[in-house]
């Protein structure tokens, strides 16, 4: 009876490491499952996150598209563009041709009548004495409009001058007379250190302009 009766106790001693062991293994299960569960979770968000990429990526792929057409419209707006530029360019490059002709065909006949008419004013009003024609030539690479020698208070003097059909005293103003200095000084190096007297022939002046040039 006591070998039972130990071999019982012994007995009990097993089954409630069992059961301790039962509890431990069904503790770990549950904590697994839920591990299990969580990483099914997370597998379906990751899943969702996926799809949700896709879309994101097709979305983009037909902006893309987009863009592209959007660039070849902006291409052949730019060719259209240049191709009217051009023309433009072309027109406006014609127009100063028949300007500049229209210009000269003012300006030399003004040019021929100075010729007749500035030596005798030279003369009778500033007491220049003309030695010889006044023509137009060409000095030192620059075009002189009016260009001829004379003589006052005995002393040779080189008349340099600009024909001008109009002058006023806007913003242009400035460049007749740098223009003008630019001829002297062409005159200067071909012929040394002469007395030049520079001249402007116009057919008409502003009193703003007249007044500068004073």
């Amino acid at each position: 009876m006591t070998e039972l009766a130990e071999a019982h106790k012994r007995t009990e001693m097993r089954v409630e490491a069992l059961t301790k062991a039962q509890e431990q293994t069904d503790k770990q299960v549950k904590e697994l499952t839920q591990s299990v569960n969580e990483l099914t979770r997370s597998h379906k968000n990751l899943e969702i996150r996926m799809e949700e990429l896709a879309e994101a990526q097709k979305r983009t792929e037909i902006r893309m598209e987009e863009l592209a057409e959007a660039q070849k419209r902006t291409e052949k707006a730019q060719e259209r563009t240049e191709a009217v530029i051009q023309k433009l360019a072309e027109a406006l490059h014609d127009t100063r041709v028949h300007l500049g002709g229209l210009s000269r065909s003012f300006a030399y006949p003004f040019e021929n009548e100075s010729y007749r008419n500035v030596p005798q004013l030279l003369q009778t009003r500033y007491g220049y004495e003309i030695q010889e024609k006044a023509i137009r030539s060409e000095i030192g690479g620059k075009e002189i409009n009016f260009f001829c020698k004379a003589l006052k208070d005995g002393k040779e003097v080189y008349i340099v001058g600009e024909t001008k059909v109009r002058l006023d005293d806007g913003r242009w103003r400035q460049e007749v007379y740098d223009e003008l200095d630019e001829k002297v000084n062409a005159v200067r190096q071909v012929y040394g250190d002469v007395l030049i007297q520079p001249i402007l022939v116009t057919h008409f002046a502003t009193e703003g302009f007249l007044d500068e040039a004073q």
